[in-house]
């Protein structure tokens, strides 16, 4: 599994000493808590790429914004992102559909960093009327802060969900 590790020489202090590209994204009713998540994430240290929305529109579509960070991960230009929702679960099925994505939806903290050490999420999908902003900063640390494990069964898993993927798309 890819993992980018960077410095970007700022005097900002990422957790681990990792400071990452993390990409951001939500439809209108993730709007506010991604504004909030984007602040918390650059004073981890980590840089932020902000993929919309730009604005609330309240006829705009979470698909849009899952397809736009599933990519910005697969392609390299994030290591990783945060997808925010009103449930969270459209958002997850959407950007689940992009292969190489491993989106995980998160409404405690063991499941956000266990999520990564076990399974190599990439994205963690939050649903906004579910979590609330200081829940929700705590599961972003907790993503972000957590590292892949590379155990020997978990490598193992992650071939079979290749498999699957491969052999579904």
């Amino acid at each position: 599994m890819r993992h980018f590790l960077h410095s970007h020489g700022s005097t900002r202090k990422a957790i681990n000493n990792l400071s990452m590209n993390i990409a951001l994204a939500s439809d209108h009713a993730g709007f506010d808590l991604k504004q909030v998540l984007a602040a918390f994430v650059k004073e981890l240290g980590h840089d932020v790429l902000d993929l919309g929305a730009a604005q609330f529109i309240s006829s705009d579509d979470y698909p849009d914004f899952a397809e736009s960070i599933g990519r910005a991960v697969v392609e390299g230009k994030a290591e990783r992102g945060i997808l925010i929702c009103g449930s969270g679960v459209g958002a997850s099925v959407a950007v689940n559909k992009i292969r190489g994505i491993r989106g995980g939806l998160c409404h405690d903290t063991y499941s956000a960093h266990q999520g990564v050490e076990h399974d190599d999420m990439n994205v963690l999908v939050l649903g906004s009327r579910v979590v609330g902003v200081e829940l929700a900063k705590e599961l972003a640390k907790n993503f972000l802060a957590a590292r892949f494990t590379g155990e020997a069964r978990h490598k193992r898993r992650l071939e079979k969900i290749s498999r699957i993927e491969k052999h579904n798309a």
